[in-house]
């Protein structure tokens, strides 16, 4: 039910999965009010423009009538309801129960801000399963309003850029269909949970990345058990931190140039995130670097109904609540182009378009310029092309694991013991012996002190 307060937070909140502004009214909200039938209970708002202007519309008995009117000549009719708050008309449309509903000009979906008419191929995908409630959907019985954070509510209005003076959980997270019947939603849990991983453990993504082209030695790895937006941030400074970067003067600006265009990178790991499906446990979303290539991958294929032939060409998003609030923070597309985004920033920068592979898990396999793609200080190349390890390098007979935190230090003198331990598959005890010996060997020093110093090899 929608109430005064919440019409203010609406507004503020800007156009979405479930609220579209009209300045006037007009018999064409017939294609709005079908959409939200289609999808999902929203609200439409007459009397506010496209910025979230108040520019104001009267009830009068007569636009009362016509709204109904309006309402009862969609197919199934669309039970609406109408009230008038101070200068702004809120109506309320509810996802309906005989799907799918159409008005004259033909049927129409929700997407993102959006609303879209749909071709009959999206109708055969989006309700043939129309009766099924998602795993974004459903009430989250282990999560109550305590375990809401008020801080990523806070984060997520700054990067939506979104206004509110008091942020009161239960009224955001209700606007921006997180509730149902007064109860938390898994969506809501993904995204403001203090700990997600408590209530949602399987919700994780890994980051790795690998010495050479397989999965034999790996390099440095993050785990991230957190919000889907503390996910998407990690992922993207993890590409940044092992991705190489060369500068170019244009005029008198310095551009870093990434070899991979850090848009295409960013739109895969939303679309990662997007189409996940959170219902498959004991799996995560992984970001793979190698020498030769970036994998991004999630757990679930294409969603229902769409074919391969018809991948990069029809819009469905398998998690819509949580692409809604992406699209708010501006980092997912309105219009679903994402996949042919990334192939033309992969073109655009002369670099083999990425390849997508489709079957339990959906995969994006992003290819490294040769010339740039090897890190030049992992390893030094004798004449026969046999590597040569560091320790050889300084003269000294190391070790296999001395060798590995040497190199792991010269690609991150800030590295911490802990760090390494996970790196190298042994123990903090085990990385402080190795360390200790190659004090001793005079290889290895410590820079300032154990929190805030740094490694530095001597003669490396």
């Amino acid at each position: 039910m929608i109430y005064a307060d919440k019409v203010n937070i609406l507004i503020k909140e800007g156009e979405g999965l479930t609220v579209e502004f009209k300045e006037h009214f007009t018999s064409r909200i017939d294609e709005d009010l079908v959409a939200f039938a289609n999808t999902k209970d929203g609200v439409i708002l007459l009397g506010v423009k496209d910025d979230r202007t108040v520019s104001g519309e009267k009830l009068t008995n007569d636009l009362k009538a016509r709204i109904n009117s309006v309402a009862r000549n969609c197919n199934p009719p669309v039970q609406v309801k109408i009230k008038q708050f101070q200068s702004v008309i809120a109506i309320e449309a509810p996802r309906g129960e005989e799907k799918p509903y159409s008005c004259s000009s033909g049927y129409y979906r929700r997407l993102d801000g959006t609303t879209q008419k749909m071709t009959n191929h999206e109708l055969r995908i989006m309700f043939q399963e129309n009766e099924k409630i998602s795993f974004e959907e459903k009430t989250n019985k282990s999560v109550s309003w305590k375990d809401i954070s008020r801080e990523k509510i806070r984060n997520f209005l700054k990067e939506a850029d979104i206004s509110i003076r008091k942020i009161i959980p239960q009224d955001i997270l209700t606007s921006l269909s997180l509730v149902q019947k007064g109860r938390i939603t898994n969506a809501g849990a993904l995204m403001f949970a203090s700990k997600v991983e408590k209530i949602i453990p399987h919700a994780e993504s890994i980051f790795a990345s690998f010495k050479g082209t397989d999965k034999t030695n790996i390099y440095d790895r993050n785990d991230v058990k957190d919000d889907l937006l503390i996910q998407f941030n990690e992922a993207v400074a993890f590409l940044k931190k092992h991705l190489n970067v060369r500068s170019e003067i244009r005029g008198f600006d310095r551009f870093d140039i990434y070899e991979i265009p850090l848009d295409a990178l960013r739109e895969a790991v939303v679309n990662a995130i997007v189409h996940r499906n959170y219902a498959i446990k004991g799996t995560s979303i992984y970001v793979r670097i190698f020498d030769d290539r970036v994998e991004i991958e999630n757990p679930g294929g294409l969603p229902d109904g769409i074919t391969k032939r018809d991948f990069g060409k029809s819009s469905v998003r398998r998690n819509p609540i949580i692409a809604d609030l992406f699209h708010r923070m501006g980092k997912v597309e309105r219009m679903g182009s994402g996949i042919e985004r990334m192939r033309d920033l992969m073109r655009e920068a002369g670099l083999k378009e990425p390849v997508f592979e489709m079957d339990a898990f959906f995969r994006v396999t992003f290819y490294r310029d040769p010339r740039y793609s090897l890190k030049a200080d992992r390893s030094q190349k004798g004449g026969g092309g046999k590597e040569i390890k560091l320790g050889e390098k300084l003269g000294e007979k190391l070790g296999e694991n001395q060798n590995r935190i040497l190199e792991i230090i010269t690609n991150n003198k800030f590295v911490t013991i802990p760090e390494l331990s996970k790196m190298l598959g042994i123990s903090t005890t085990a990385v402080e012996n190795n360390i200790a010996k190659l004090k001793a060997k005079k290889i290895l020093k410590r820079i300032g002190p154990d929190k805030g110093g740094h490694w530095e090899i001597v003669n490396g």
